[in-house]
């Protein structure tokens, strides 16, 4: 595969990308997340989204454990090359580790951050822990 579009992308430091998951039917955003050069290529020969876990320092595949997979239907690059907008078919119309559609769940009202989204399903259910005995 033909790797030169990663050439074109403004690598932070930390050598990662913004990566702005866009549902492709309704053009709501679902989350924000990370990607670095292997996540960003894995994602583009696969078809499905993989991101960089900071948190955890390894590729994530998006579903791996809560099967809310994500379908890469489009991708586009910013003007300053420093963010990609990923849209998707997002799979289980979850895209939330709290359960929700959206990652962007709460809005600021005179001060507060309030929740206007209902959980869809309760993440104990979708990250129940694999017994390995």
């Amino acid at each position: 595969m033909n790797t030169d579009f990663l050439q074109h992308i403004k690598w932070n430091d930390d050598g990662l990308v913004a990566a702005i998951a866009q549902d492709a039917t309704s053009g709501r955003v679902l989350m924000m997340a990370w990607m670095n050069a292997e996540s960003l290529q894995i994602s583009v020969e696969t078809g499905d989204a993989v991101y960089w876990s900071r948190s955890r320092s390894k590729l994530w595949r998006k579903g791996e454990s809560s099967g809310n997979v994500q379908k890469i239907r489009a991708m586009e690059l910013d003007c300053d090359g420093d963010a990609l907008l990923i849209q998707v078919e997002q799979l289980g119309g979850i895209a939330c580790h709290t359960g929700r559609q959206s990652c962007f769940y709460r809005r600021l009202n005179a001060g507060d951050w309030q929740t206007t989204e209902a959980v869809l399903k309760d993440p104990a259910t979708m990250y129940q822990k694999v017994d390995k005995s």
